[in-house]
C-alpha cells in the first residue's frame, strides 16, 4: 500500500452527494426538545442527580442546534 500517488496516477474525485443538512439539524432539535419536555414534566428524582444540570445541557443543545440551523440557512442562500 502506497501512501502517496502522483497526480497522474490518481482517480478523479467523486461528485459530492447532495444532502439536506437542515433536515438532520431539525430532527436533532426535535429530539432535544423532546428531552427537555421529558426532563421538565416527568422529571428526574433530585436525589439521583441534579436536574438543573440536565436542563442546562439540553438548553445548550437547543441553542447550538438553532445556531447551526441559522448557519446552514445562510450558507444555502449563497
Amino acid at each position: 500500500m502506497r501512501l502517496w500517488l502522483r497526480d497522474a496516477e490518481r482517480r478523479p474525485d467523486p461528485v459530492p452527494v447532495k444532502t439536506d443538512d437542515r433536515r438532520a439539524v431539525v430532527v436533532g432539535l426535535a429530539l432535544w426538545l423532546f428531552a427537555l419536555v421529558v426532563v421538565v414534566i416527568v422529571g428526574i428524582p433530585l436525589g439521583v442527580s441534579d436536574r438543573g444540570t440536565w436542563v442546562g445541557t439540553i438548553v445548550v443543545g437547543l441553542v447550538l442546534g438553532v445556531l447551526g440551523l441559522g448557519y446552514l440557512t445562510v450558507t444555502r442562500r449563497r
